[in-house]
């Protein structure tokens, strides 16, 4: 059986969920075999997740594809940089 993927709002659906059955005694365990996934999983996605709501969520993914962005224009820039001082020095 293959590993599913879950999107970061379907996390957090599926730990909203969890809260509301632990909420009314249902053990860790159950709810995790309840939601289909295992308790690591469960563990790792509340560490992650535990207190953001999906508009942060959002916010939390645009700011990690903005911060990959700029750390390749960065490596880009040091590339060219250093071209440039390696011609400058006439090191062909």
């Amino acid at each position: 059986m293959g590993a599913k993927r879950y999107s970061t709002e379907q996390i957090i659906v599926k730990l909203r969920q969890a809260e509301i059955e632990m909420g009314r005694g249902v053990k860790v365990p159950e709810v995790c075999r309840r939601l289909g996934i295992s308790e690591q999983t469960f563990y790792r996605w509340r560490k992650r997740y535990g207190g953001l709501d999906r508009s942060e969520v959002r916010r939390l993914k645009a700011l990690e594809q903005e911060n990959a962005r700029l750390k390749k224009l960065l490596a880009e820039s040091l590339i060219d940089n250093a071209i440039l001082k390696e011609a400058a020095s006439g090191n062909f």
